[in-house]
């Protein structure tokens, strides 16, 4: 037996009209029964469509200011019947129920509400009661109901209706009542989050209905996926499709740059999450050319980020080397023309947008979750831990390798002199392994310690960092302190001319 339905009639009550003029229209075309409610009545009825009134069917008014139209066993019953199953056929007749083969809403904006700083009364009205009663009911009996539950899904409703005539598949419904359990499922967690701001129901409600397929995950055999609104935080203005890699990069990037907002030029190269490069400087040019002095050879293949306009001398610059993404709040005309000049380069201009304040990963058979990390150390913050204080030039780049250590990979050691990343070390399994790595690194691209200042992300558990440090040139150290054996790190700088300060905040990031 054919699971074909042919609509003969449509239950229509929408809050956004825009495209569903056509819609009812070409109903209207195919004969179908159209019953509608208050202002979505008006909207058909202006369009000279016949239309009956949920009223005319359910004998009740709407009642409580709008609250309630939908909510009757008439236009539910119309809706959950089943077409065959004997008991409903002969309710439906015994109730004078009218059968509903469309059900077309589109919910109140609660979200959007939310996003415009409303009342909470203002809130707790977009909560939609009928609307989402609805889309459950029509998606639930998609074997003989068709949903369509977003004003996002009329183009391809008119479309299907347009080309078959108003004959419907069942998988035409069911592809239909899973966009509307995508629908309804988001407002309800969306809802929730609203009352659970404060985090007090220990539950997790994650939604995110923009989806993106990708090439594939962080190596070619794994399938990826982003969820999210990239086009909220960035303007795309050239080069290819962005990777799952290209993304935690990016991501790394925008909240890298973050701590210098507003601050003098700065310019930040990226490779595998950690900053490779990163130079503060009076002009941007100066800025990118001291990053990328930091380490030319990681910088090959990396993701690359300015805290203001690029300009066209830097675009220069910067067109030399081969990088997959340049992130900047934007680009001159002249040095967007120039970075075009490679076709698969990306080019991102940053918006202002804000950050997500809760930070998810998987672990295990489920998640973990936690604050955003949005402490940034700060000269207030500082306690002297030793005899000699560091002097204020040195002050400027203990916060400013503060900023870098915060944002790379732990372990973490970071070495900076005059506003310059010299080296760091990242993700080692010991605290004195970071260190040689980043002196060693930094000695291989030439540079200069003999006054340069270290950050830590954690504690020194012994002397020896401060010691190694201390013989490479370190000459003020930062870290949170905390250690129970914070004195014996404290007794080695007093012995050896080097100031430390404590944060008391750890910076871990794994």
């Amino acid at each position: 037996m054919s699971n074909n339905k042919t609509i003969k009639s449509a239950l229509i009550s929408v809050f956004s009209k825009d495209g569903l003029g056509p819609i009812v229209k070409e109903l209207d075309k195919q004969g179908v029964t159209i019953y509608s409610t208050g202002g979505t009545e008006k909207f058909i009825n202006d369009l000279g469509i016949k239309v009956v009134p949920v009223e005319d069917v359910t004998s009740y008014p709407s009642i409580l200011g709008g609250r309630v139209k939908t909510l009757h066993p008439k236009v539910f019953g119309g809706i959950l019947n089943r077409q065959n199953h004997e008991g409903d056929v002969a309710e439906m007749k015994a109730f004078e129920i009218p059968q509903i083969d469309v059900v077309i809403v589109d919910l109140y904006p609660f979200e959007k509400t939310v996003a415009s700083g409303a009342t909470n009364q203002d809130i707790i009205e977009k909560i939609d009661i009928g609307g989402i009663s609805l889309i459950r009911a029509a998606a639930k009996n998609y074997a003989d109901v068709i949903c369509v539950s977003s004003v996002d899904d009329y183009a391809e409703f008119l479309e299907l209706i347009t080309d078959k005539k108003g004959d419907l598949t069942e998988e035409d419904r069911r592809a239909f009542a899973a966009k509307a359990f995508n629908v309804s499922s988001h407002y309800d967690s969306a809802i929730f989050n609203y009352f659970n701001a404060d985090h007090k129901i220990a539950a997790l409600k994650v939604s995110e209905t923009n989806g993106k397929v990708l090439r594939y995950g962080e190596n070619p055999h794994q399938r990826g996926f982003f969820f999210g609104d990239f086009d909220e935080m960035f303007t795309k203005l050239h080069g290819k499709e962005l990777s799952y890699n290209n993304l935690l990069d990016v991501d790394a990037a925008v909240n890298l740059m973050d701590e210098f907002k507003n601050d003098a030029p700065t310019f930040a190269i990226l490779k595998h999450n950690n900053a490779c490069g990163l130079a503060q400087r009076d002009t941007l040019h100066q800025a990118y050319t001291d990053a990328l002095a930091g380490d030319p050879v990681s910088a090959f293949g990396g993701v690359l980020i300015s805290n203001t306009e690029i300009d066209a001398a830097t675009a220069e610059e910067i067109h030399k080397l081969f990088c997959e993404v340049v992130i900047a709040p934007s680009f001159s005309t002249e040095a967007e023309a120039i970075l075009k000049g490679k076709k698969n380069r990306v080019l991102l201009v940053l918006k202002d947008a804000a950050f997500a304040q809760t930070t998810v990963r998987t672990c295990l058979n489920g998640v973990l979750v936690q604050d955003r990390n949005n402490i940034t150390d700060s000269l207030e913050d500082l306690k002297n831990a030793t005899t000699k204080a560091p002097t204020t030039a040195e002050l400027d780049d203990l916060i400013f390798a503060s900023k870098i250590c915060k944002h790379t990979k732990s372990n973490t050691i970071v070495l900076v002199k005059g506003r310059q990343l010299c080296a760091s070390g990242t993700g080692q399994t010991s605290r004195v392994d970071a260190l040689n790595q980043a002196i060693h690194k930094a000695q291989s691209f030439k540079f200069d310690l003999e006054g340069c200042v270290m950050a830590s992300d954690a504690f020194f558990p012994f002397p020896d960092c401060v010691e190694i440090a201390k013989n490479a040139g370190v000459t003020a150290v930062i870290q949170p302190g905390g250690s129970i054996k914070d004195q014996l790190s404290i007794d080695y700088c007093n012995g050896n001319d080097v100031s430390m300060v404590f944060t008391g905040t750890r910076h871990f990031k794994h």
